[in-house]
């Protein structure tokens, strides 16, 4: 390469253009006042009607506010999070954290690096007799007017569409909303040691990592101490996982919501398994059936799509979903739309490719089904989270030992010195459902692993036998199958509701559905 001085194609990063700003080079954007004028006029006025109060608002208020009587005195900064890259210019479509959409009620690609700032009151004067005034800071709809309505690629208007202007979203959320470029003020005023005039602040961390370093730059030049600052973020992350526990009532009817439209896509890949047994990557066919219907009628997928066949369904994760789909073989489709209001249902269901199990195919089916149930019945008010999996695993246990495959008596490997039945159902057999597949990850282990059931809990009870291929502890007819059951469960203080029970779970009735689609008659 030439290093002569007189060279022009060869220039350091350094000097010239600076790079985060050659990524605009391809746009070829004009530049004069002519055209900047000309894009400025000749819009037509908005004449929609102001946005109606969403009736999320009202639950979400409740849920600030029961946050609030925690934390009295203290500033809490919840970030939506920012865009992320997917690829080099091209962002992922933008989900909020849970948190934030949880306390926000905003759901759907709303207000990438909006922050929910929640402002200490005098006690039980805040908002709705809380401890704090909260308002939601964001970047609101650049007018038409200005440059950034043409010319920002990631934010305005003509790239990606309209965005809500401060008082559409205050009316439509009720909260207060103030633009971005106050949030640095908001967050930094008064903050200092507790005791000597300053403000506490508590952060939901790693979510935005711009907000992260504005807090912790206000920390440090204020003499706070950091690891004690790191444990009090870390009670406020808990306390936002707790606080989703229990479900209100509009949370239980957008989970409703989001489990019918997963119902509908199982009958879609139905359809198109007679395709995906002539492609050579068949389970792709599957995932692609699921994920339509998905964007149909939800947001997008709760998370990646299991759509495992044959040996793959043995593959507890397996997302990767190139492989083949063939007559004779299970699939395993483990899946859940995620609602508008990114409430995500999470179902499974082992399906016989050709419509039919095999004798071998439905005495496991049958001892996952029965596991299964026995989760259902363990699953009454006041018995505990974990009493649930206990009863799903003993079935489990029960059936290998019929069946020969332990190697050490029942009680044996029953007894927490054994757990040799766990080789085939490593996996817990629930947990909770909610704005996140896996809800409330961060609760403490008595709320949660030892926690009491209680009515408004919504979680999934699914438990499941592996036989690998190249597993040589088991007869050779058991290995390449893979099942698992797995419904979503409303409590409520009559017991336990399945929320996934318009999906067939009984192998003849499984038989008969996917009969039913199959024909011209269930098209």
């Amino acid at each position: 390469m030439s290093t002569d001085a007189n060279d022009s194609t060869v220039q350091p990063a350094s000097e010239g253009q600076p790079l985060e700003e050659r990524g605009n080079n391809r746009s070829q954007r004009p530049e004069s006042q002519a055209f900047k004028d000309f894009m400025a006029g000749q819009w037509a006025p908005d004449t929609s009607a102001p946005p109606a109060k969403a009736e999320v608002a009202p639950f979400a208020a409740r849920r600030r506010r029961t946050l609030s009587l925690r934390f009295p005195g203290e500033r809490l900064v919840i970030p939506a999070g920012p865009l992320k890259v997917r690829s080099n210019d091209t962002d992922y479509r933008f989900r909020p954290h849970s948190a934030f959409a949880h306390l926000t009620g905003l759901g759907l690609d709303h207000e990438p690096d909006a922050v929910l700032v929640m402002e200490p009151a005098p006690e039980g004067q805040g908002d709705d007799g809380g401890n704090h005034h909260a308002t939601l800071y964001f970047r609101p709809l650049a007018g038409r007017d200005t440059p950034d309505f043409y010319a920002d690629a990631r934010y305005g208007e003509f790239w990606i569409g309209p965005r809500p202007t401060l008082d559409q979203l205050q009316k439509q959320l009720d909260i207060e909303t103030r633009e971005l470029g106050e949030l640095e003020v908001a967050i930094t005023k008064d903050a200092g040691v507790v005791g000597i005039g300053g403000m506490r602040i508590r952060l939901l961390r790693e979510v935005d990592f711009n907000v992260d370093a504005l807090v912790d730059t206000s920390r440090i030049n204020t003499g706070v101490d950091l690891e004690e600052s790191d444990n009090l973020d870390a009670l406020l992350a808990e306390a936002l996982s707790e606080l989703r526990l229990v479900k209100d009532e509009w949370e239980v009817g957008e989970l409703k919501k989001s489990v019918a439209a997963t119902v509908n896509g199982f009958h879609e890949v139905v359809k198109v398994l007679p395709r995906a047994i002539t492609h050579d990557r068949g389970e792709r066919v599957v995932e692609g059936a699921f994920f339509a219907r998905a964007r149909e009628e939800g947001n997008d997928l709760g998370y990646d799509t299991i759509a495992a066949a044959g040996n793959n369904a043995t593959i507890l994760h397996w997302i990767r979903n190139n492989g083949q789909v063939k007559s004779g073989d299970l699939l395993l489709l483990d899946a859940g739309v995620e609602a508008d209001s990114l409430y995500t249902a999470d179902v499974t269901r082992t399906l016989p490719v050709n419509g039919k199990f095999t004798d071998v195919q439905r005495r496991i089916y049958q001892a996952v089904l029965d596991a299964a149930d026995a989760g259902f019945a363990a699953a009454q008010p006041g018995a505990k989270f974990r009493d649930v999996h206990k009863a799903a695993v003993t079935v489990l246990a029960e059936r290998l030992d019929e069946w020969g495959l332990l190697p050490v008596p029942l009680a044996e490997a029953l007894a927490e010195g054994g757990q040799h039945h766990r080789r085939w159902m490593p996996h817990g057999t629930s947990h909770h459902l909610g704005l996140d597949v896996h809800d409330c990850a961060q609760a403490k282990r008595e709320l949660y692993l030892d926690g009491v059931l209680t009515e408004g809990m919504v979680f999934t009870i699914e438990p499941g036998l592996y036989f690998k291929q190249e597993d040589l502890a088991v007869p050779e007819e058991y290995r390449g199958i893979g099942v698992r059951i797995e419904d979503d469960v409303l409590m409520t203080a009559d017991g336990p509701v399945s929320l996934s029970a318009a999906l067939p779970r009984e192998p003849d009735e499984v038989e008969s559905w996917m009969a039913g689609i199959y024909s011209p008659s269930g098209e």
